[in-house]
């Protein structure tokens, strides 16, 4: 690993990276949808060659698999080795999918032979975005496509803004992040992900936004669907970072709010909540573009 990303590094390898394993089944189907409309917007043909950057488990590179058949190939890198293992363990034993555990943003990627650099949620977390898809862009073909999801604002997704309501008035409020800090939201301005683009060598820039309901929770009836959409809530995500050091009275009053949240969303087997993200693509130019600040 490098210096680069050290901090995402760290915690994915460790506590982030076996709590998403553990929740994997759940969190893949919350983000099954967008990674969809990624992969329509990618369009893979028969025959291409994928990078899939922040693959986590595999879902999404498994996916573009059965879309490029055999005779195409699909890298899936992540910095997680929980997620890797998860990956290799999910992945049919024939299959035209690799994966590897890697900082896309530095590692040595083979030049010129992708034809799609791909993300599902996986491309918000680099200390240095545009140096990242600078680096990845020589991974791509000239003329290669490039397609992600990532998150609009925290605002607007209710997965994140419900259950981080419940602390209002039980904790002292932290300071506001940086909106561009790396984390699940700082590609939410859509201007600014244009940027770091069109900075990193990239034409053809297009951002539309997607939103859908995804089941933040299941169960056999309604309140089980709540309890499992709280716990996913508790032991996932910018809500269980918050809670970690706070005393169990407060975790509990936390988890009562939350829940009452929940309880007012629609889903009868599921609680079903709003996602709201861009679909984002853009192209290698045929001829390399000088790099500009």
């Amino acid at each position: 690993m490098t210096a680069k990303n050290a901090n995402q590094n760290a915690d994915w390898d460790d506590q982030s990276g076996q709590l998403w394993v553990a929740n994997q089944t759940r969190l893949d189907a919350v983000a099954s949808v967008f990674g969809e409309a990624a992969i329509e917007a990618a369009a893979p043909a028969t025959g291409e060659r994928v990078l899939d950057v922040g693959c986590g488990a595999g879902a999404s590179s498994l996916a573009l698999a059965a879309r490029v058949g055999p005779g195409g190939q699909v890298l899936g890198v992540d910095i997680s080795e929980p997620l890797i293992g998860r990956a290799r363990e999910l992945a049919p034993q024939e299959t035209s999918v690799l994966f590897e555990v890697a900082d896309a943003s530095s590692a040595d990627l083979p030049e010129g032979v992708f034809d799609i650099l791909f993300s599902r949620f996986g491309v918000m977390f680099f200390d240095d975005p545009t140096g990242a898809f600078a680096h990845m862009r020589r991974a791509l073909k000239p003329g290669g496509r490039v397609a992600f999801v990532c998150w609009r604002g925290a605002d607007e997704n209710d997965w994140m803004r419900l259950p981080m309501s419940a602390l209002k008035g039980l904790v002292r409020q932290s300071a506001a992040r940086e909106p561009e800090a790396p984390g699940p939201f700082s590609f939410g301005d859509h201007g600014r992900v244009s940027h770091i683009l069109a900075a990193a060598g990239f034409t053809d820039i297009t951002i539309e936004p997607f939103d859908a309901s995804v089941p933040f929770g299941t169960g056999k009836t309604r309140d089980a669907a709540i309890d499992d959409a709280v716990r996913m809530a508790l032991e996932v995500g910018p809500l269980s970072r918050a809670l970690s050091d706070l005393p169990d009275d407060i975790r509990a009053r936390a988890s009562a709010a939350t829940r009452a949240a929940f309880a007012d969303l629609p889903g009868q087997r599921s609680v079903l909540i709003n996602g709201a993200a861009w679909i984002v693509t853009a192209r290698n130019p045929f001829r390399r573009a000088s790099l500009h600040n």
